[in-house]
C-alpha cells in the first residue's frame, strides 16, 4: 500500500541526528549508507542503478516524482536502493509515458522511504560529516529513536562490503550488435552493469556477452573477445579480488580493456594501486571532469563512494608498463580516469553511457571501439609478418 501523507516516519543517522517526516513508499524499516544525489532528473534511473545497492539515496532536488514511472527507464530488473528520501513528492504525476506514481512503485517493491524532511539540511550535514549509516522507520513503537539508533549502529558498513556478486547476472546473456553483423565481440564483466551500457556498445556494432561477476580471466579469454569491458557496481573495490585477478589475466594477454566506475577501480587495483573511501562520494549528473591531454571539460554522471590512489602528474610504472591519470575531477582533484601507455587499457570513474544524461563523455565508447580495431590490425600485421 502506498503511503504518501498518513504515516509518521523517522530517518536516523549513525551520529544521532534524526529527521521526522512522512512515510513514502512501503511501510517498514530499512538500513543502508546515506548518500545524496544531485540530479534534478532521472530519479527512475537512480533507484534502479545497481551501484546504489545497499544505500539510502537522498535526492537534493526538492520535487521528485513529477513524471511518474514508466517501463522504459529502468536500468536493471528491479529497484536497487535500500531506501529513498525526498522533500516534496509529486501527488499527481504528469507525463505522456507515465503509467503510475513513484510512491506506488516503491511500495510495490517493498522499498521504505521518507518524505517531507529538509533534504537540504540533511545533505549539508553529510557534506560536513561524510557519508554514514542510517535507518528509516515508519513502524517505530514505544522505544522511539533510541532503539532505531542502536539498530543503525549495528548495520553493515560500506567499507569491506562485497556487493557486486549480489547484483550481477547469475547466467551469461548476449546483447546482439545493431545492424546486420557484429563488428566486434565484447566480453562484459557484470559488476552491477546498467542496461544503457551494452546498448551503447551494441549501437557501435559490438556483440556484448555479459558475464557474472566471478567469471575468471581464463573464461573471459575463452570467448576470444576483441575487448573486455568492466562495468560499474556497488561496494568496496578492495573486496573484489576475483575481478582483479581476472583482469590481470586479460591484461597479460594484451586484450583491450575499458572500465567504468567500479571497473575503473578494479583496473587500478589490477595495476597495483590502492583505492580509498571518499568522504561523501560523487553522485549526480553534473560532475565536471577535465581531460588532462586535451584540456576539454565534460559534465558527467557519477555514482561512486570510493576512488583510486594514483599520481595525478607524470607516468607511474607498474607490472604492465606506464600508467597516467587521464581525467581529473574538477571539484576535488580526484583521479577520474586512467590510461595505460604500454597495454591497450583505459578507464574512467564516470558514466559515459549516462541515462538520462549528460552525454559529454559518450565518445569514450567510440575510443574503445577504435582501440579494439587498432589491436586487431596490429595482430593481423604481426601474424602476416611471421608467415
Amino acid at each position: 500500500m502506498s503511503t504518501l501523507t498518513s504515516t509518521r516516519a523517522v530517518l536516523m543517522l549513525e551520529d544521532g541526528r534524526s529527521f521526522t517526516g512522512e512515510a513514502y513508499g512501503a511501510l517498514g524499516e530499512t538500513f543502508g549508507e546515506a548518500v545524496f544525489s544531485t540530479g534534478m532528473t532521472g530519479y527512475q534511473e537512480t533507484i534502479s542503478d545497481p551501484s546504489f545497492h545497499g544505500q539510502i539515496v537522498i535526492m537534493t532536488a526538492p520535487h521528485i516524482g513529477n513524471t511518474g514511472v514508466n517501463d522504459e527507464d529502468y536500468e536493471s530488473e528491479r529497484i536497487q536502493v535500500a531506501g529513498f528520501v525526498v522533500r516534496d513528492p509529486a501527488r499527481r504525476p504528469s507525463n505522456w509515458r507515465s503509467r503510475g506514481r513513484l510512491d506506488d512503485e516503491l511500495a510495490a517493491a517493498g522499498i521504505v522511504g521518507i518524505s517531507g524532511i529538509d533534504t537540504r539540511a540533511l545533505t549539508r550535514h553529510l557534506r560536513e560529516r561524510g557519508a554514514m549509516r542510517c535507518g528509516i522507520s515508519s513502524v517505530l513503537g514505544e522505544e522511539e529513536p533510541a532503539g532505531l539508533l542502536e539498530r543503525v549502529r549495528r548495520s553493515p558498513e560500506m567499507v569491506g562490503a562485497d556487493l557486486a556478486p549480489l547484483v550481477s547476472t547469475t547466467e551469461p546473456y548476449v546483447v546482439p550488435a545493431a545492424g546486420d553483423a557484429a563488428l566486434f565481440t565484447v566480453a562484459a564483466l557484470d559488476l552491477g552493469i546498467k542496461r544503457a551500457t551494452p546498448a551503447a556498445l551494441a549501437a557501435l556494432g559490438c556483440e556484448v556477452r555479459v558475464l557474472p561477476a566471478r567469471t575468471t580471466g581464463e573464461e573471459l579469454l575463452a570467448l576470444n573477445p576483441d575487448g573486455v569491458f568492466l562495468s560499474n557496481g556497488p561496494g568496496d573495490p578492495a573486496t573484489a579480488d576475483y575481478a582483479v585477478d581476472a583482469l590481470r589475466t586479460v591484461l597479460r594477454a594484451g586484450v583491450p580493456v575499458f572500465g567504468i566506475c567500479f571497473g575503473h577501480q578494479v583496473l587500478a587495483r589490477a595495476l597495483g594501486f590502492d583505492t580509498y573511501k571518499l568522504t561523501y562520494g560523487h553522485r549526480g549528473v553534473n560532475q565536471p571532469v577535465g581531460d588532462v591531454a586535451t584540456g576539454r571539460i565534460a559534465v558527467t554522471s557519477q555514482n561512486h563512494g570510493f576512488a583510486v590512489r594514483v599520481p595525478r602528474d607524470g607516468a607511474a610504472d607498474t607490472e604492465f608498463g606506464r600508467v597516467v591519470a587521464s581525467h581529473i575531477g574538477l571539484n576535488d582533484d580526484v583521479v577520474e580516469g586512467l590510461e595505460c601507455l604500454d597495454v591497450p587499457a583505459f578507464s574512467v570513474q564516470f558514466h559515459p553511457e549516462a541515462a538520462p544524461g549528460p552525454h559529454d563523455a559518450a565518445p569514450l565508447f567510440e575510443r574503445f571501439r577504435d582501440l579494439m580495431a587498432d589491436t586487431r590490425r596490429a595482430r593481423a600485421a604481426a601474424s602476416g609478418g611471421e608467415s
